[in-house]
């Protein structure tokens, strides 16, 4: 049956190596289990509640990718767009969790709907590949920037915006502790380096009573808590004249960035793995994207944000992972620890902090690919890198990064048929923003 569903000896794998593969990647990436609660907590979701969404979500949309895409990738709620659900949107926005979380659920719809229609190609050329790596490293910066916030290594100051906290304080000194401990263990290429460092670091908050240690009860209630709470009404601006610019804006940054972050580790995966065709092309990509707007949808119905696929797939492409029965084995994994799910808020900040930061860190290496010595593709990667983290918003270093873009395209060789598209991209951009000034 395994044979059947996978074709495992077609692509030279067995299933002691696809299981293997899947083992490999779910200890590379179990940190989310972790951290995406705690990090929606901060826009008032229950904590054991978004745990069991992130389990569900990861293990219903690995286990689709692979019997349906026969795809090594993984899927759960992604680092950078949980964090602008939390920050921009529900913080910054004042938005209720419960109407970002049918923002999430709409943007799922339109992808899948895209999808199906083949518009995903002409989304692809209307953004300048250029800004991919810049889009991944910006948000990298925020992951990185929010942890060094939640460690107190980075406090609030009125004459310089920002400045070191304080060293002596029991928390930082234990997220420093994290840095060290998950650096090292990180260093050595020890798989799940992320996921020890989180719980070495809790036990020991707990140890020298930095940390309450005062577990509840096993409620399976609980992790009902955020399920079926997605605000489709709220979303679509019903009873209130409608869809607002700023409902849109948000499902826009969704779906965009879903898109594209789905579309680099798909690059960047195949190509380790040695399964994109000869001209580059990635074949069944309709069932890949197909996989992870569902994945989307059904986390959001879950109660958790955007699902996306995860670069730690590359972990189980190197330990030998070729079919879907890698995902399926990752999908599994998940679902199994949606029995621990309760357990998460026992977690302190000190412990995901180090988590974040250092995530954010190894977001940074798309960057080798951009070409700083071209003003056109510089200029651009710069603004888009440095605002996501600076304004704390995704949304606006795309919209500088991709005016910036276009403007210097337009202004070094005039208007062309080919990038109408990045045009038309552009003003929605500067509408958006003369909209806000006028706010």
């Amino acid at each position: 049956m395994l044979e059947r569903l996978f074709g495992l000896q077609a692509h030279g794998t067995s299933v002691r190596t696809e299981a293997l593969a899947g083992a490999t990647t779910f200890m590379t990436m179990a940190y989310i289990v972790l951290v995406n609660p705690l990090i929606l907590s901060e826009a008032g979701m229950p904590v054991a509640g978004v745990a069991a969404a992130t389990c569900l979500a990861a293990g219903f949309g690995s286990i689709l990718m692979g019997l349906i895409a026969n795809y090594s990738l993984a899927l759960a709620p992604g680092m950078g767009l949980n964090a602008y659900f939390t920050f921009t949107v529900v913080k910054g926005m004042g938005v209720p969790w419960q109407t970002a979380l049918g923002c999430v659920l709409i943007s799922g719809l339109v992808f899948l709907v895209l999808t199906l229609a083949g518009v995903r190609k002409l989304i692809v050329e209307a953004v300048p590949r250029p800004l991919f790596a810049a889009i991944a490293a910006g948000i990298g910066l925020f992951i990185a920037f929010i942890g060094l916030k939640g460690a107190g290594l980075v406090v609030a100051n009125p004459a310089t915006t920002v400045a070191l906290g304080d060293l002596k304080s029991p928390t930082t000194l234990l997220s420093l502790a994290g840095l060290v401990i998950t650096g090292a263990l990180m260093a050595r290429q020890v798989r799940a380096a992320v996921l020890i460092g989180i719980l070495t670091v809790t036990a020991l908050a707990f140890v020298l009573h930095v940390a309450p240690f005062k577990p509840g009860p096993y409620d399976l209630a609980a992790l009902s808590s955020t399920a079926f709470k997605a605000d489709l009404g709220g979303a679509l601006g019903l009873g209130k004249g409608g869809l607002s610019v700023a409902i849109l804006e948000i499902v826009f940054v969704f779906l965009f960035v879903d898109f594209f972050d789905n579309l680099g580790t798909l690059v960047a995966v195949t190509k380790r793995a040695g399964l994109q065709a000869p001209d580059g092309t990635i074949p069944r990509l309709n069932r890949i994207l197909l996989a992870d707007s569902v994945a989307t949808i059904a986390g959001a119905t879950a109660g958790t944000s955007t699902v996306v696929s995860y670069i730690e797939s590359a972990t189980g492409v190197a330990a030998g992972g070729r079919t879907g029965l890698t995902a399926v084995v990752v999908g599994v994994l998940f679902l199994v620890t949606l029995f621990l799910a309760p357990y998460v808020q026992l977690i302190p900040a000190a412990a995901t902090a180090p988590a974040l930061i250092l995530v954010g860190g190894m977001m940074m290496a798309p960057l080798a690919e951009t070409d700083w010595s071209d003003p056109e593709i510089s200029i651009p990667a710069f603004l888009t890198l440095t605002v996501i983290p600076l304004t704390f918003s995704i949304a606006n270093g795309l919209a500088f990064g991709i005016v910036s873009h276009a403007a210097l395209k337009l202004l070094r060789r005039g208007p062309r048929r080919a990038d109408i598209a990045l045009y038309v991209l552009a003003a929605l951009f500067i509408v958006r923003f003369a909209w806000t000034a006028a706010a």
